[in-house]
């Protein structure tokens, strides 16, 4: 058992398999993710929809800085996604390893188009860090934009779509403290479930090792956009998501107990099929 699946293991009941690990590597993905919106498309996110709603009410009170556009067409792709991701569900949500492989293609096929929009816009911040653009002047001495307002738009709907994806996969896999995209409920959870003994010390440290993650794909993320590129960023998040999406391909080659969705933890057995309830006396 590797240290991070130990932060997940249960006393009963079959465990997780490879899905803490897996779902960590989405949350590092958001974290990138959301570095390439908030930094590269103008005070937007794709991932948090809390923060989106906020923004949008920014831009519709005349704030400066914020674009009620892509904020719109981010809300739109992540219900949109959050759609495909029930879908998924429906689909294939009986078997873990199925739906999250599912889920990670799709997510990877969205994220990848996203780099390829970049890409080819040919505008500055495909190619170059936000912060070099921040010194680079137009002829009238205003700063050069990232990206153009059509190539935004669609760059904050693509990925949005992407993460709705993801957090619906999220909520439906229900690891513990492993939403991907949401920290509110696991930053309340540090505070408010501290307890002593190893059960809370395993607790705590899995709950700060799902933001240490986040932090980190935020850190990386940013410094890809500010020096680097965003096509870097993007790509960066595009070579996690195969190699996310490959590992959950091969975890559902293999029958394992974990994969089985839906049944009670002590009967979490693959190939059990729960036991019907007894008929009610009339």
């Amino acid at each position: 058992m590797t240290p991070i699946r130990r932060l997940w293991h249960e006393a009963s009941g079959p465990g997780w398999g490879p899905l803490p690990e897996l779902l960590l590597a989405l949350t590092l993905v958001t974290g990138l993710v959301d570095a390439v919106s908030i930094l590269a498309l103008g005070r937007v996110f794709v991932a948090n929809m809390t923060g989106n709603v906020v923004f949008s009410g920014f831009a519709i009170a005349g704030a400066p800085g914020f674009s009620l556009s892509a904020s719109a067409f981010a809300l739109a792709g992540f219900l949109a996604g959050a759609a495909l991701g029930g879908r998924l569900t429906r689909q294939a949500g009986h078997d873990r390893a199925l739906h999250l492989r599912a889920a990670t293609a799709a997510e990877l096929v969205l994220v990848a188009a996203a780099l390829v929009i970049a890409v080819t816009s040919g505008d500055p911040a495909a190619s170059h860090g936000t912060l070099q653009l921040a010194t680079m002047r137009l002829a009238g001495g205003h700063a050069v934009a990232p990206f153009s307002a059509a190539v935004t738009d669609s760059l904050a709907l693509v990925l949005a779509v992407a993460m709705g994806i993801q957090n619906s996969a999220a909520r439906k896999l229900a690891v513990p403290d492993l939403t991907t995209t949401v920290l509110t409920m696991t930053l309340t959870g540090i505070g408010a479930d501290a307890r002593s003994g190893s059960r809370g010390v395993f607790t705590l440290a899995r709950r700060v090792l799902t933001v240490a993650v986040m932090l980190g794909g935020g850190i990386l993320g940013a410094w890809l956009v500010l020096q680097v590129s965003t096509m870097a960023a993007l790509a960066v998040a595009v070579g996690l998501l195969v190699v996310a999406a490959g590992c959950a391909a091969l975890a559902a080659r293999k029958p394992a107990p974990w994969r089985p969705a839906g049944l009670p933890p002590a009967r979490h057995r693959l190939g059990a099929t729960p036991t019907p309830p007894a008929p009610s006396p009339r």
